[in-house]
C-alpha cells in the first residue's frame, strides 16, 4: 500500500517511512505525487490542521493521503506554542533554531519543577472514497535549560524524556516513545481495521 504524505518536511517523511515500512506501507511525499500545495493551517486544534493539510493534497491527487500536525505544548506558557509551534514568534524568516532559542528565553526563569511539557501529534488520513481516519497521541517530558544532541529536528534538542533530549536518542529508539511514533502505530491499527472491514465492499 502507498500513502501520500501531505508535507514538504523531509524529516517527517523520514519518520513516517521508518515507522510504516515494517508494516508494508510505502510513504511518498506530496512532491513525488506531483502535488504542490501549502494550505493555510487555520484550524484551532492539531487534528483540524492535520485534516486541512490532508484534504488539500487529496483534492489534487485523489490517492490515499495522510497528514500530521504536531507541536510542543509547555505548561508554564499556558500550553504555548501548541498549534503555532512551527510559527512561534510570528516571524516567517525565523529558523527552527530561532524558535527553539525563543522558547528557551521565555522559559529562563522557570524552575525545574515547573518545566513540564508534552509533544502532540494528530494524524489525519483520507481514503480515495473520502472516508477519514483520525488519531492523536502525546508524549510527556520537560523542557531543558539548554540544547543537547545532534539528532532530531524542531524542538527535539530541548525536550527531555528520562533525562535525555529527543535529539540525543537514535531515531528507532525515539520512535518507540515519541508522539509521532505512538500516533503512527495507532493510525496503522485503525488503517488495518478499516481495510479489513472494507475489503469486500
Amino acid at each position: 500500500m502507498k500513502l501520500v504524505l501531505a508535507s514538504q518536511n523531509k524529516h517527517k517523511l523520514e519518520e513516517f517511512s521508518r515507522i510504516m515500512k515494517p508494516l508494508g506501507i510505502e510513504v511518498i511525499s506530496q512532491k513525488d505525487a506531483g502535488v504542490y500545495v501549502n494550505p493555510d493551517e487555520n484550524g484551532t486544534t492539531f487534528a483540524q490542521n492535520a485534516m486541512i493539510k490532508a484534504r488539500a493534497v487529496y483534492e489534487k491527487c485523489g490517492a490515499v493521503v495522510v497528514a500530521d500536525d504536531s507541536g510542543i505544548c509547555v505548561d508554564a506558557l499556558g500550553g504555548e506554542p501548541g498549534i503555532y509551534s512551527a510559527r512561534y514568534g510570528g516571524d516567517t524568516s525565523m529558523t527552527d533554531n530561532d524558535r527553539l532559542e525563543l522558547l528557551l528565553k521565555n522559559m529562563k526563569d522557570v524552575p525545574d519543577g515547573k518545566r513540564g511539557a508534552h509533544f502532540a501529534c494528530a494524524i489525519a488520513c483520507i481514503m480515495p472514497n473520502g472516508d477519514e481516519i483520525v488519531t492523536e497521541k502525546h508524549c510527556y517530558g520537560t523542557i531543558a535549560h539548554e540544547k543537547s544532541g545532534d539528532g532530531g529536528f524542531g524542538y527535539d534538542p530541548i525536550f527531555l524524556v528520562d533525562g535525555k533530549s529527543f535529539a540525543d536518542i537514535p531515531g528507532e529508539e525515539k520512535d518507540k516513545i515519541s508522539h509521532r511514533g505512538q500516533a503512527l502505530r495507532d493510525f496503522a491499527e485503525k488503517l488495518e481495521e478499516y481495510l479489513n472491514k472494507n475489503k469486500n465492499k
